[in-house]
């Protein structure tokens, strides 16, 4: 069984523990690739190739028995990351979907940013004015 694992430090560090192990080409490790520079917090994910439809795409991938029908998902998600590319570079900040995205009980989008810490305010975006 292929295992996709998201780790937040560099990729080498997993693959050193996996090396030498039966069957150590199963395990498809993502993480930290030293890209990105002063971005959005979900851009700097998907610089990464960490965001959550980059691993969607590669769990779908590795799964076999949803590869002949994974294409119109991974299609969906890799739109999704052209108009995240878009998107941030015209408003400057993440899409909505992505900065308002909070669990909900009955699985139903949120219509407001999730609620910050008590006291504290939220900020603004950055001008130049």
């Amino acid at each position: 069984m292929d295992v996709v694992f998201a780790f937040h430090g560099y990729r080498w560090l997993i693959h050193s523990m996996v090396h030498g192990r039966a069957n150590e080409g199963r395990f498809h490790v993502r993480g930290f690739n030293d890209r990105g520079t002063t971005t959005t917090p979900f851009d700097m994910v998907v610089l990464n190739k960490m965001s959550r439809f980059h691993l969607a795409i590669d769990a779908l991938k590795h799964v076999p028995r949803l590869r002949s029908q994974a294409s119109d998902a991974i299609d969906m998600f890799n739109r999704k990351l052209y108009e995240h590319h878009a998107y941030i570079r015209e408003h400057f900040q993440d899409m909505p979907e992505i900065r308002n995205w909070r669990w909900t009980k009955d699985f139903s989008e949120p219509s407001a940013p999730p609620p910050l810490a008590k006291d504290q305010p939220r900020g603004q975006l950055f001008s130049d004015a």
